[in-house]
């Protein structure tokens, strides 16, 4: 099933971020991960490529396994990031032989070798490359990222959705914010990429943070502004693991209910494959998921 399908109603939605491990010898708990999120049975998964896209054999093994194990609609990450035309081409083709329609077109993290190298080589440079090659070899349902705070690389806000533009225009047919902890954010930036013409689908991306260890990180990769409230709830639940745990989910479950509340209807939550976090998101929404209102 194409996301597109499952995202174009008025029904209320989650679906969950997962990621391939990154040696063999995590492979099996890893999935055993994955499946126990697919259990709650989402309205679809990602599973993303892996930074230096070094885990894209685990990415479609795990896509194809929970697709057909579990019926869950799936979406596959693909990256720039390493990637020659050969690579993609092949990649492209192990995803239409796996029942793969769906791919989120990324140019993909930077590892610290990749951010000096020569990037005027790469055959990608930019996810709208990626796109642009996505939409001449099949009839995919293609995602992409978008920033409601700016691309680190980006220098205004004005440029960046200049070039977010540019990869709708090429093909994209649905967005997902990276993580917000501030929906207000997310609205804002919703205003401005209409008032740009841009009109696909966006869904927010919402990451719980059940580990104070988590934020630096959080902010690391997507530059997040963190509000007061978050970082109140971090200070003072933060040192015990049980209560930042269920503290987290809470802030998670308010911010994807303040989210439907204002018309949002799909929330795409970065899992980290933890099946409990997962569960407990999910749970909260139990009378809501699925529902029209």
């Amino acid at each position: 099933m194409r996301i597109t399908d499952i995202i174009c109603n008025d029904k209320m939605t989650l679906s969950f971020e997962v990621f391939p491990p990154k040696k063999e010898t995590s492979y099996e708990s890893v999935k055993a991960a994955t499946e126990q999120i697919a259990e709650i049975k989402p309205a679809f998964m990602s599973v993303t490529y892996g930074a230096g896209g070094g885990t894209s054999e685990y990415t479609l093994s795990i896509a194809k396994n929970l697709k057909d194990k579990y019926n869950v609609p799936m979406l596959a990450h693909l990256t720039c990031v390493s990637s020659s035309k050969a690579t993609v081409s092949n990649m492209i083709e192990k995803l239409k032989e796996n029942g793969i329609t769906n791919v989120m077109a990324l140019r993909g993290d930077l590892t610290p070798e990749l951010e000096n190298s020569d990037r005027s080589t790469w055959d990608y440079r930019y996810a709208v490359d990626l796109i642009h090659e996505l939409k001449s070899k099949g009839d995919f349902c293609i995602g992409a990222a978008c920033y409601p705070e700016m691309h680190p690389e980006s220098e205004c806000q004005k440029e960046d959705i200049k070039y977010l533009k540019e990869k709708v225009d090429a093909g994209v047919d649905f967005l997902t914010t990276q993580m917000i902890f501030d929906n207000n954010l997310f609205f804002n930036f919703m205003y401005k990429i209409r008032e740009a013409g841009i009109t696909v689908p966006v869904l927010p991306g919402i990451m719980p943070i059940t580990n104070k260890n988590q934020v630096e990180r959080a902010i690391k990769l997507s530059g997040a502004f963190m509000p007061q409230r978050f970082k109140a709830m971090v200070d003072k639940f933060g040192s015990s693991a049980a209560t930042m745990k269920q503290a987290g989910i809470a802030y998670a479950t308010d911010q994807i209910i303040d989210l439907y509340a204002n018309g949002i209807t799909n929330v795409h939550v970065y899992s980290m494959n933890k099946p409990d976090i997962a569960k407990g998101i999910y749970d909260n929404l139990s009378d809501i998921l699925w529902k029209t209102f």
